[in-house]
């Protein structure tokens, strides 16, 4: 976890099809490379999205480094991003 304020965000993810756990696995390393920024938790769900990104980011510009990257991947349709005050 990140130490001090941060900000709480979920981000909603459509992959291709069959593709989620890949895309779950990147989303795990991508944290990982971005040690200290943020904190993230995916989980696959059922229904319109196929991924939720549960996200504790040290800066705006740490989530939105995040969510770039994660958009950028070949498997990722669509995102939407939800931040929770």
């Amino acid at each position: 976890m990140v130490e001090g304020e941060t900000l709480s965000a979920y981000v909603l993810v459509v992959t291709k099809v069959g593709s989620e756990h890949r895309v779950k696995e990147t989303v795990e390393r991508i944290m990982q490379e971005m040690e200290g920024e943020v904190w993230v938790e995916v989980k696959p769900v059922f229904g319109e999205y196929d991924l939720i990104v549960i996200v504790e980011a040290k800066s705006i510009k740490s989530l939105d480094k995040l969510v770039s990257r994660v958009r950028m991947l070949d498997d990722v349709v669509k995102t939407v991003t939800l931040i929770a005050s």
